[in-house]
């Protein structure tokens, strides 16, 4: 019997945990990697989007601070939208369109992303808004003409060479009013440290146009600086800084002409009153304070560009768990194929040589290396039963031709008379001939499966009785005693009111033939005043037969082939009185073709006991 595998050697587990553990290392790589990848996209995407918005607010805010409305807006608005691929919408503070990058019908977002109001700016892209709130490109009335802007550029370029010639570099830029200033290696304009040759004020000093600009600051300023003041009304005043790149203004102090040290408190309220003074000069130079909204574009598709950092990684992950997945199944596949491949080379060898396989596992595939094994122990002892079977045909038809051939041709050359003698044994050299030839007929019908059967209800008892009446005379010439016995099955009556006799759905030739071939060969094998005795019983849902002898018996080591074709308990017996050998391998082909079982048990000496079980069809 075949023992059970143990599950880790199962085929099938070996080859589920394999793929699980594969899965396993891919999900948990690709896990690893998608949390990776997304946070960073995420976080440039976020940062991404971020500096977009500030530059669209830094250029619309720009564009509010150097023109006095929005009518030529549109234009910035979908060059903006075509670089960034966003939608980009201004409105007034009350949702009237003033620009939109999209179709007039398109819904606004639900709110604005900011408010576009130079005077009151939150983008701190550009250098002093932090400090006043006041986009610096907004200049109003400081804005110098081309005359003036020419004169400060020459004072610029003249003080530059003076710093040259100091041993102090610096380069020349340009304010949004137009006022050129020097910018030494640290940014820092036109401050630091001066060289004396070269501080003649020359270049800081307010033109014309700014003048008559400080001139109305100073007016718009003045009555919120008096207050400021206190008692020295003329304590603060507004002036430029030409040293800050946003060409800041803040309030001027006369410390020296009134010797007054001012508060800090005076100080951040004069600031907020030149503030104020200044969005009120300029409110007229820039565009009214509108609103900006942004939002995804509708040809504009959310995506995130892989660097080149992360589309390494991906590659190197994706090789690295391709080659992991490549390694583990070359060594499963390898110890998985490799008794396979035995098999193989074995079942490809001829025939005659019968090859075995090791058996090196006890899964699937050892379980097949045995099988394979048995099949060709099989085959090995079918091909010696063969060929023996060949052999003993040809001698049992020769012997009964050759005694035919001899006494025909001695008849012929006239040395013997044909008298009824002689006849006599030649009708049962024949009859051993049929009889032979009748046996081989049924064993190959049965093999070939075409053994046919005429089933009717037969009755066990009846069928015994016939059996015994067919052999009586041949037991009584061997001095062999022939009896009969029918067991009483339980109850006298069956449920549907029979006498609870057996019956069988068989052919009852087929199985006279059975049966008799049994009772045949008891005869033979039982000596003088021996006892053969049939009998029949139900047993369960089946009708048992046995044909029970006082014979020679059987040896135990003869006792499995005892329905081989052509073999003999006794091998010097002759074939006339020993048999073909083939009755009792009709017999199991027979019982078989009934779906029924054949068994024997037998001691030397004692006897044998043949049974047949057959299905009860009462």
């Amino acid at each position: 019997m075949t023992r059970p595998i143990p599950l880790r050697k199962r085929l099938l587990v070996r080859l589920l945990i394999t793929s699980v553990l594969i899965a396993i290392c891919s999900v948990a790589a690709t896990a690893w990697l998608a949390v990776e990848t997304t946070t960073r996209a995420i976080q440039e995407e976020q940062g991404q989007v971020l500096t977009e918005d500030m530059d669209i607010l830094r250029q619309l805010s720009g564009y509010a601070a150097t023109h006095r409305d929005w009518s030529g807006v549109g234009k910035t608005v979908r060059a903006l939208s075509d670089r960034t691929g966003r939608r980009i919408a201004l409105t007034a503070p009350d949702r009237t369109p003033i620009a939109d990058s999209e179709t007039r019908d398109t819904a606004l977002p639900p709110r604005a992303a900011a408010a576009v109001d130079p005077l009151h700016t939150d983008t701190f892209t550009e250098p002093g808004a932090q400090r006043t709130g006041i986009d610096p490109r907004a200049v109003g009335p400081f804005r110098l003409p081309r005359t003036e802007r020419e004169r400060v550029r020459l004072l610029a370029e003249k003080r530059r060479a003076c710093f040259s010639i100091n041993g102090v570099e610096t380069t020349i830029t340009q304010m949004p009013s137009g006022r050129s200033v020097l910018v030494d290696e640290d940014g820092t304009v036109d401050g630091g440290q001066v060289p004396t040759p070269c501080a003649d004020g020359v270049l800081n000093t307010p033109t014309v146009t700014e003048e008559k600009a400080l001139a109305e600051l100073n007016t718009y300023a003045g009555d919120c600086l008096k207050g400021v003041g206190g008692k020295f009304p003329s304590l603060f005043a507004a002036t430029v800084d030409f040293t800050d790149r946003s060409m800041l203004t803040r309030y001027l102090g006369r410390k020296a002409e009134t010797g007054i040290d001012t508060t800090r408190d005076q100080d951040k309220k004069a600031q907020e009153c030149v503030d104020r003074a200044r969005r009120q000069q300029l409110e007229p130079y820039v565009a009214p304070a509108a609103e900006l909204f942004l939002g995804r574009g509708d040809s504009a598709v959310p995506h995130f560009d892989m660097s080149a950092a992360n589309k390494a990684k991906v590659t190197g992950v994706a090789g690295l768990v391709l080659a992991l997945t490549v390694a583990v199944t070359v060594l499963v596949a390898t110890r998985l194929v490799r008794p396979l491949r035995a098999l193989t080379h074995a079942a490809q060898q001829p025939p005659e040589q019968h090859v075995r396989v090791p058996v090196t596992t006890q899964d699937e595939t050892g379980i097949l290396a045995v099988a394979f094994n048995d099949l060709a122990d099989r085959r090995e002892r079918m091909e010696a039963q063969r060929k023996a079977m060949v052999a003993d045909i040809a001698h049992e038809l020769r012997t009964p031709l050759t005694n035919i051939r001899g006494w025909l041709e001695v008849t012929r050359d006239g040395v013997v008379d044909p008298d009824p003698e002689l006849l006599a044994s030649l009708h049962d050299e024949a009859v051993v001939l049929q009889r032979v030839i009748d046996d081989l007929q049924d064993l190959a019908a049965a093999d070939a499966g075409t053994l046919r059967l005429h089933r009717e209800p037969v009755r066990a008892d009846e069928l015994l009785e016939q059996v015994v009446a067919a052999h009586r005379v041949a037991a009584e010439a061997a001095g062999v005693r022939l009896h009969m016995s029918v067991a009483a099955s339980q109850g006298s009556h069956g449920s549907d009111g029979s006498d609870g006799t057996a019956w069988l759905d068989a052919d009852p030739v087929r199985m006279r033939q059975a049966l008799g071939n049994l009772v045949s060969n008891a005869i033979r094998h039982t000596p003088a005043d021996g006892t053969i005795t049939l009998s029949c019983r139900r047993q369960d849902d089946e009708v048992v037969f046995e044909v029970a002898d006082t014979g020679s018996g059987i040896a135990p080591e003869d006792l499995p082939s005892v329905f081989e074709r052509f073999w003999r308990a006794e091998k010097s017996r002759s074939r006339r009185t020993g048999g073909s050998g083939l009755g009792l391998s009709i017999v199991r082909q027979l019982v078989t073709a009934h779906g029924g079982t054949v068994t024997v048990t037998s001691e030397l000496g004692t006897g044998s006991v043949f049974t047949l079980r057959l299905p009860d069809a009462g």
